[in-house]
């Protein structure tokens, strides 16, 4: 299947109000089976679905997010990409404040799907410091 880049871009837009939503399911349902994710949360690959879905569900609970897409740009085969973002976060346990953060992913797609989703942000301004 050829991915244009204007899938490339709209699976992202699917995915960020997915992650939006805070909806465990449609998030998943933008990856593959065989996926694989990191953020610099994860200690490691998080790998498939089934395993996607256990870290969103704790996430979820822990963190109220809002994502924006800032840039995105396609590698020249659309096998992938990265999008620049930036993201508010609030921890719902009431008692932390809402920091901004900036990031980027690197997504590799295979049939209109993210197979590897790699995510990249100072961990340090969950703590106050850094963007």
């Amino acid at each position: 299947m050829v991915i244009t880049a204007g899938d490339a871009l709209a699976l992202s837009e699917k995915v960020l109000a997915a992650w939006n939503r805070q909806d465990v399911e449609g998030v998943v349902a933008c990856y593959t089976e065989d996926c694989v994710y990191l953020d610099p949360n994860t200690h490691g690959p998080v790998e498939g679905r089934d395993s996607l879905r256990r870290y969103l569900t704790k996430l979820f609970a822990k963190w109220k997010m809002h994502w924006t897409l800032k840039e995105f740009h396609t590698f020249s085969e659309t096998s992938g990409g990265g999008f620049l973002w930036s993201a508010t976060l609030t921890p719902t346990d009431g008692g932390g404040q809402t920091v901004e953060v900036n990031g980027m992913d690197l997504v590799m797609l295979r049939d209109n799907l993210l197979r590897r989703n790699e995510v990249y942000f100072d961990r340090m301004a969950l703590f106050g410091g850094g963007s």
